[in-house]
């Protein structure tokens, strides 16, 4: 995998792992959340400065979004549709 692979897998792995929107992970980290999609989409190569942005509102340090997957390891979905706001 290369970087943009990487960090996309990373980012769509601890995002799912925390039950977090993409719209929550872009408004946590203070950006767009088409662009957190396409960088979910390796369409974008993000600065250092927003991968630092985007592993805070992850909980997480910007090592995290660089690790290679294991076999096997694959994000799971999230549960369709769009949470109820409230």
């Amino acid at each position: 995998m290369n970087g943009r692979e990487l960090v996309a897998w990373n980012m769509r792995r601890l995002r799912v792992a925390k039950d977090i929107s993409q719209e929550r992970l872009a408004n946590e980290a203070g950006v767009d959340r088409t662009y957190v999609s396409r960088l979910e989409r390796k369409m974008e190569n993000p600065s250092i400065g927003i991968l630092d942005k985007i592993a805070a509102a992850l909980g997480a340090h910007v090592s995290e979004l660089l690790i290679e997957p294991t076999d096997g390891d694959e994000p799971q979905p999230l549960k369709a549709g769009r949470r109820p706001k409230g």
